[in-house]
């Protein structure tokens, strides 16, 4: 009996006690796309769920993504894959969610996310931060709540990222820029005061879809409340969203003039993550992003 069989049956078992239905895993078939956990789709011939396999060390991240997503789905406003149940097994953690039929992208359908982001946003806390850590990617993410923004800011994402960033072994250079904008990030905030929106937290092109009825759907959230602008800016950090997004959101909560300047300051934190966890030119990259932000600080 080979180790996924085993496997198998203990998700079968956990996802009928979740949902109170039979459940048994009869066939498999693997989903492209992560690079950080294996994923599949899995049947019985008659339900079906999608499913996660990682390590068993990194159930807490699983377990941090499904609340991620009941978070999401609280605010009502964009679709997020039900998540059924997790747990670990003969050393694999894993997390069966509903398995969605997704389809084309179609402008109609990126209107209606870019509506139903800026409604998400809208469902706001009066601190920063979550009541749990998770991840982004691999990396830890901290997110102890905070009643101010830029401290926040400084502290669980540029700073964090900057620590990390020298203990890889980061160019001196860089990492005396960071510290440069850690000293004067209020320059960027003197008209503008972000509020404590609920935001997905890794919204690139990737975590997000269509399906096959035309409903948006995101996924693989790094929850906390925070600038909605961060969210905005992620989306146009790898490949970017259609333009029937961005004028959607923009017409249902218009984004403030400065953001054109801290969408750098926003994406900095994820190609710092990317360094971190991938090393090579995102370290360029990210000192060219600096070097944009420190003009702006010398003006």
């Amino acid at each position: 009996m080979d180790l996924w069989t085993d496997i198998a049956k203990n998700i079968s078992v956990a996802t009928s006690s979740t949902t109170g239905k039979d459940f048994c895993i009869h066939k498999k078939s693997s989903v492209a796309g992560g690079c950080i956990s294996s994923a599949f789709r899995i049947s019985d011939g008659a339900q079906e769920y999608f499913v996660k396999l990682n390590s068993a060390e990194q159930l807490e991240m699983f377990t941090a993504e499904a609340e991620g997503l009941q978070e999401i789905a609280k605010a009502k406003a964009v679709h997020v894959p039900s998540p059924v149940c997790y747990g670990t097994s003969h050393g694999q953690a894993y997390l069966v969610m509903e398995a969605l039929e997704l389809g084309a992208s179609k402008p109609e359908s990126m209107t209606l996310l870019g509506e139903q982001l800026a409604a998400m946003h809208q469902t706001t806390q009066p601190k920063f931060g979550w009541y749990r850590d998770n991840t982004i990617g691999a990396t830890h993410q901290p997110n102890q709540w905070n009643h101010d923004w830029l401290s926040f800011w400084r502290e669980q994402r540029l700073g964090f990222q900057l620590t990390l960033a020298a203990e890889k072994g980061a160019h001196r250079s860089l990492i005396n820029k960071g510290e440069q904008l850690l000293d004067n990030t209020d320059i960027f905030f003197t008209n503008y005061q972000p509020q404590a929106s609920l935001l997905h937290g890794d919204l690139w092109s990737g975590n997000y879809a269509i399906t096959t009825q035309g409903v948006p759907v995101i996924f693989d959230p790094a929850v906390y409340f925070g600038d909605r602008e961060a969210d905005i800016a992620m989306t146009e950090l790898f490949g970017g969203f259609s333009q029937d997004f961005y004028a959607a959101y923009n017409n249902a909560w218009p984004l403030d003039d400065g953001y054109k300047t801290r969408k750098i300051f926003y994406n900095l934190y994820h190609i710092l993550n990317h360094f971190n966890l991938f090393g090579g030119s995102y370290a360029s990259q990210a000192e060219d992003m600096m070097d944009r932000l420190l003009l702006e600080i010398i003006k």
